[in-house]
């Protein structure tokens, strides 16, 4: 090989590193839910090429809202899934759909949309 095809290929290489790390091993800070007065947790997420915020921290054994703003059309975000929860919802574009559930043990629990590309966690306390 010469040099230029052996620098775009380190440079490809690198680049499939970063992403890899991004999305599979970089940290990310939690959100902790805020409670209303009725003792519900609540969390406004938005939908854009991934969740935001995608980790949420909530208490175990009180109600939770998550309040999911579809900010795209990408048909990847049409529904979001938590599997834990057997919860399977349509995310209409451009609109907020409230899920509601009632975490019953701690533990971290992962939500996702259809196709599994864009992923976030359910932080039970």
């Amino acid at each position: 090989m010469e040099s230029p095809e052996i620098l775009v290929t380190l440079v490809g290489l690198s680049l499939i590193a970063f992403v890899l790390w991004y999305f599979f091993f970089s940290t990310r800070e939690a959100v902790s839910a805020v409670s209303s007065s009725s003792g519900v947790q609540e969390v406004d997420i938005t939908v854009k090429g991934g969740y935001s915020p995608d980790v949420i921290e909530v208490e175990k054994g009180k109600p939770v809202q998550l309040h999911f703003y579809r900010d795209e059309e990408a048909s990847c975000s049409e529904e979001v899934l938590f599997p834990d929860f057997g919860i399977r919802r349509e995310l209409p574009a451009f609109q907020t759909t409230l899920i509601e559930l009632l975490p019953q043990q701690a533990g971290r629990f992962e939500f996702t949309c259809g196709m599994g590309m864009l992923r976030g966690s359910l932080v039970v306390k």
